[in-house]
């Protein structure tokens, strides 16, 4: 038996376009005799509660989510998280019970996002399931996108509209490293497979700045609101989402200025190291190595790509010559290609994009200018992550 109860409970999902909340995501509690409340979340866990009284209060709490949702502004959605393992217990062709509730609240389809939880318990009438869903006009939700390969699988499968990155990946994203890379790549992706991205578990500024970095739609989390039992006015968290967004945009702004400052010098270490070319290589020539404590070495590569000089590397305060990689090209990578395409001009710099060096397992940026009439290509690799303080 389930003691206490059960209720729902609503956490606001805020439009990063508008601060305004835009939709609820109807989640379950129990309500202690002493007024406290519990997730129901264990409950789905513990192998002794009834599967049917486990449905029962599935189903319970959805309906008075539906009946509810009278209560919020017309333009709000409601977000319901539907398990695949009750799909699994169907019959073929049954009446879907969601969309029973659907009629008998009187809540209208477009108004509901179907959320699929759960990484495991998988149904091969999931498809047919979602397609149902959408028929009618709801929308679909991936939940915890990113916490497993099978949802990329289930991505493939149902082509939701909405995808929700996994709390705890999202969460160490923004403390940067390279789960950060991973976050990334998954929100470019949804953008590419037209998935609007929601932000969930947002309980600090630097959580929220990243969901805005990885284009997020709506975020949702302790930052604003925790689940409660009564809905919040629209506006509520307009003002303080704007000052949010604003120190987020002057965070930007102050990297852009960090940015612009950096190519100032490197367009001053570019013509040093131009007029070293030209003088024919002598070391004593080049920059001392602490003057750019963010250059890692310097190379030059001929038109193709190919490594025509040793590397000098910056180790131990010294200039140090490498001579693994002469004759390794390097135009498949997306550095090098993304430099011969856009440095037409022998004396434009262009500077990549961050990556990953798979040699020092560092992060770098690496920027190119043609010399001798564009017939080879003078590249210096920079430390990224000495960048900070640029």
């Amino acid at each position: 038996m389930i003691d206490g109860q059960p209720v729902v409970c609503f956490q606001p999902f805020i439009d990063t376009a508008t601060g305004l909340i835009a939709g609820v995501e109807a989640l379950g509690r129990i309500r202690l005799p002493d007024g406290q409340l519990l997730s129901v979340g264990p409950l789905f866990a513990d192998p002794k509660i009834p599967v049917g009284a486990l449905r029962r209060l599935d189903r319970q709490i959805r309906e008075e989510a539906l009946r509810r949702l009278h209560e919020a502004p017309a333009d709000w959605f409601l977000s319901l998280n539907i398990s695949p393992r009750w799909i699994g217990r169907l019959r073929p062709q049954q009446p879907l019970p969601s969309l029973k509730q659907l009629k008998r609240t009187e809540v209208a389809a477009q108004r509901v996002v179907f959320e699929i939880t759960e990484l495991g318990g998988g149904s091969q009438r999931l498809p047919e399931v979602v397609e149902r869903y959408r028929e009618v006009g709801a929308r679909i939700a991936i939940d915890d996108f990113g916490a497993g390969y099978s949802q990329l699988d289930r991505v493939l499968a149902l082509q939701p509209d909405i995808l929700k990155l996994d709390m705890r990946l999202f969460q160490a994203a923004a403390r940067g490293g390279p789960s950060s890379e991973v976050v990334r790549a998954l929100a470019q992706m949804a953008e590419k497979t037209g998935c609007w991205i929601i932000a969930e578990g947002v309980e600090t500024e630097a959580e929220l700045d990243f969901a805005l970095e990885c284009g997020a739609r709506y975020v949702q989390g302790y930052l604003f609101a925790r689940p409660e039992l009564e809905f919040f006015p629209a506006d509520t968290f307009v003002e303080r989402f704007s000052r949010l967004r604003e120190r987020y945009v002057q965070r930007k702004l102050a990297e852009r200025t960090r940015l612009l400052h950096l190519r100032r010098q490197l367009a001053e270490l570019m013509s040093q190291l131009r007029t070293w070319v030209e003088r024919g290589y002598r070391h004593e020539e080049l920059p001392a190595p602490n003057q750019y404590p963010w250059l890692l070495r310097i190379y030059q590569c001929d038109r193709s790509g190919t490594q025509i000089t040793p590397n000098l590397d910056r180790r131990d305060g010294s200039w140090q010559e490498d001579y693994r990689y002469l004759g390794h090209n390097w135009s498949w990578r997306p550095y090098f290609y993304q430099l011969l395409a856009e440095s037409r001009e022998e004396r434009r710099l262009i500077l990549s994009s961050t990556y990953r060096d798979a040699t020092s397992n560092q992060y770098c940026m690496t920027a190119g200018q043609f010399i001798d009439e564009g017939r080879r290509l003078l590249l210096i690799d920079i430390e990224a992550a000495g960048l900070q303080g640029a």
